[in-house]
């Protein structure tokens, strides 16, 4: 059986509130506190409008699992690209437009049939929100971040993946400063008339 290691890296959103209260709303109760608690702060001076709605615009469009789900596939789509991401994974995503606000150095790790990557954060919960968006739950808790440093196998057969004997699983501890998206093994073309999806699987972290 191959050996398990765990790598240490060292390296449409507008302001119309008064419409919402006038003409009814299918806001729940806490997003019309949110908007009237946005609107007193607003007119108090302590946030600009406009400045939020650019930053729910980044959120929207510039951050998340949509964009991590565009490098995955572009990177199976276009070799170049593969090397460039492999080879610097922060200036080939910034280079599609994404937002690099939290962890200025991004790793990619490709999963071939022999090695599997997992990612974890040991000490709290280190994640590539900008291009995977937040944390899982599951990522965050202290089960998963030891067993996946001491039980990789029996997590993975937990999330229902089960890998040959002989394929050596890589945990890589992610940091403040280092973060990590896995590059998962392209699946294999579909059938002839069979029903295909454009995306790909959001890039797991196991």
């Amino acid at each position: 059986m191959a050996q398990d290691e765990l790598a240490h890296d060292n390296h449409d959103h507008h302001h119309h509130h008064h419409d919402d209260h006038d003409h009814g709303s299918e806001l729940s109760e806490m997003q019309l506190r949110v908007r009237a608690l946005e609107t007193v702060l607003a007119e108090k001076g302590y946030i600009d409008p406009a400045a939020l709605d650019r930053l729910i615009e980044a959120y929207e469009t510039k951050v998340g699992p949509h964009i991590g789900a565009r490098v995955i596939a572009k990177a199976w789509s276009d070799s170049s690209f593969k090397e460039a991401l492999v080879a610097d994974a922060t200036k080939a995503v910034l280079a599609m437009g994404a937002l690099n606000r939290v962890g200025d150095h991004l790793i990619a790790v490709e999963n071939t049939p022999k090695l599997h990557n997992m990612i974890v954060c040991t000490l709290c919960s280190c994640y590539p929100w900008e291009v995977l968006g937040l944390p899982p739950v599951w990522y965050k808790a202290a089960p998963y971040r030891s067993r996946a440093v001491n039980d990789p196998r029996g997590v993975l057969k937990d999330f229902g993946v089960t890998l040959p004997a002989d394929t050596a699983i890589r945990v890589w501890d992610s940091t403040a400063e280092t973060r990590f998206i896995v590059l998962p093994m392209r699946p294999p073309a579909p059938k002839a008339g069979a029903k295909t999806s454009s995306r790909p699987s959001s890039p797991a972290t196991a």
